[in-house]
């Protein structure tokens, strides 16, 4: 049979797998999976007549999920053999690595170090994923007699009466995804100790032969801390808690802790900037965050301080879109810092900390252009401006302005809430949801237009935000747990809609994967959720912006 493989044809036998077409290809180094058209298909699967191939790596967004699925398959692995019978936790991204604690132990430098050796051991021998299709059933008894009562829980709510799992020295798993052939293909990585569990760094994307380096992200890891504390006051810690809550009729009760932690969280934010005497609050985040309601329900809460705040947008100061940078293919960067009229901006803060009168402008994303008419603008001696946009922490801002009178906050929406002990659900997928769901209310923008984007909206977010999170005073996290029933009821149907010839079926398929196992908001729910939420935002019904 002839397939394609990176442009080139070659010849194989009948009965060659993806791998063996690589190989022959020479593009076997470094390969993960591969991509058939825009569908993932596993290093051992069999080729078929007319496949055009494409090798996953590391250096790919779906490659880095693979390498992190059978990596994770090591380490519980590991634990198993170190320490038989104990419950292990797959929490949150921190450092460029992804925390792991044991239930029911508190890890010490020395255990990191045996579990690192033992994976060091499983990946030297190179064992198989072995993969089977069992009978949803007989996984669920599986799962009950490992005494992991979530996984079986969560399967009691899966559509297919089959599920695919991988086995390998006795154990069996799922991930959500595909897997490489065999332990082997994860040799780099590294278990670094801490206070409460251990680091998992894969390999860093730029430098693939060697794991990531940690990043110390103090405040981050704090505000993670805060939301961990949040799952265990909501007692909600997986998605077989939020159907527990819907079973029992108890949502509606949990929607209200939930918004009542964040008020809570939001006045003794504004109480700080108040008592500190701060005058310039800048808000920034990523794509989805909640940055527009989180700014108008702090300006609200300094309000209760004593302190008014008044509202400015970075967005209004955009260059005109034929003086913004560019994008190597030409495209508009409305990312990049420069896109912004940052003289502008920086003479109008510094003019209103100096008690003068500045013209506001308007920038109208219809045309391109800055508008005729402005704002004026005049802050009293007891008064505040919130700058809210994605570079509000970039030092470019705010280098020129007295340090004092400034207090920064950074935002996103950080999930605690796991599909399962085993598997995390990213912050960058709820992100997404959010801006579906947003994006097709408001904006006119189909899902799958909107996830075309987010390979680009990322590379800024990782280019241009996240890099200045830690120049934050406060950080806040603008997740509800709560807020994935919501999602999934606006959305879920459009995502299973697109089909296997679209190229961004791939990350559709893992939103749907996700969704598949979330239980559905009623209809009649939506109206215990504030008109001032955050998730308003996205689903609708937020009164922020209504005048008196």
């Amino acid at each position: 049979m002839k397939v394609v493989c990176g442009g080139e044809q070659i010849s194989l036998n009948d009965n060659a797998t993806v791998l063996d077409a690589f190989t022959a290809a020479g593009c076997a180094d470094g390969a993960l999976a591969a991509l058939r058209g825009y569908q993932i298909v596993e290093l051992n699967e069999q080729a078929a007549e007319g496949d055009r191939l494409t090798p996953l790596t590391i250096k790919h967004e779906e490659g880095r999920r693979i390498y992190e699925r059978s990596l994770r398959y090591v380490m519980l692995l590991a634990v198993r053999r170190c320490f038989p019978a104990q419950q292990v936790r797959i929490e949150y991204s921190i450092g460029r690595g992804v925390l792991v604690t044991l239930r029911d132990r508190k890890v010490s430098s020395s255990d990191v170090r045996r579990i690192a050796e033992e994976m060091r051991n499983i990946i030297r021998l190179d064992l198989p994923f072995i993969k089977e299709e069992w009978p949803v059933e007989k996984a669920i008894d599986y799962y009950l007699r490992e005494a992991q009562s979530e996984k079986a829980a969560l399967l009691k709510r899966r559509k297919k009466q089959t599920i695919t799992l991988y086995g390998c020295d006795g154990m069996w798993a799922y991930f959500y995804g595909a897997m490489t052939p065999s332990t082997g293909y994860v040799k780099v990585f590294e278990l670094l100790y801490r206070s409460n569990g251990f680091s998992m760094q894969l390999p860093d994307p730029d430098s693939p032969l060697q794991p990531s380096s940690y990043v110390e992200q103090p405040k981050h890891l704090a505000v993670f801390s805060q939301s961990a504390e949040w799952c265990s006051i909501l007692g909600v810690n997986n998605v077989v808690d939020l159907v527990r809550l819907k079973q029992e009729g108890r949502m509606r009760n949990f929607i209200r802790v939930n918004e009542a932690l964040h008020e809570q969280a939001m006045g003794a934010i504004a109480r700080e900037i108040v008592n500190a005497g701060k005058r310039i609050v800048f808000v920034a985040g990523p794509s989805s965050s909640g940055k527009t309601t989180f700014s108008g329900r702090m300006a609200v809460q300094l309000q209760v301080e004593g302190r008014r705040a008044y509202r400015l947008s970075m967005d209004d100061y955009y260059r005109d879109r034929d003086e913004l940078p560019r994008e190597k293919d030409g495209s508009v960067d409305l990312e990049h810092i420069q896109a912004l009229d940052l003289p502008l901006l920086c003479n109008h803060l510094q003019r209103l900390l100096d008690g003068e009168t500045v013209q506001v402008p308007s920038f109208d994303f219809t045309t391109g252009k800055r508008m005729t008419e402005t704002m004026p603008l005049k802050l009293g001696s007891d008064e505040a401006v919130i700058i809210e946009g994605i570079h509000a922490l970039n030092p470019m801002i705010a280098e020129q302005l007295p340090q004092r009178d400034i207090h920064r906050i950074f935002v996103s929406a950080l999930t605690c809430i796991n599909l399962d002990d085993h598997n995390r659900i990213r912050t960058t997928d709820v992100r997404l949801l959010r801006r579906v769901v947003r994006d097709y209310q408001f904006r006119g923008t189909t899902p799958e237009e909107t996830l075309a984007m987010w390979s680009s909206v990322r590379r800024g977010e990782e280019k241009w935000i996240f890099p200045c999170q830690e120049l934050a005073d406060s950080m806040f996290n603008t997740a509800l747990h709560y807020e994935l029933p919501f999602l999934r009821h606006k959305v879920y149907d459009m995502i299973c809609r697109i089909p296997e010839s679209s190229p961004v079926y791939v990350l559709a398929s893992h939103l749907r994967k996700l969704l598949n196992y979330v239980p559905d908001a009623e209809e009649d729910l939506l109206s215990e959720i504030p008109p001032l939420s955050l998730l308003r935002e996205f689903i609708g019904g937020c009164t922020m912006e209504l005048s008196d």
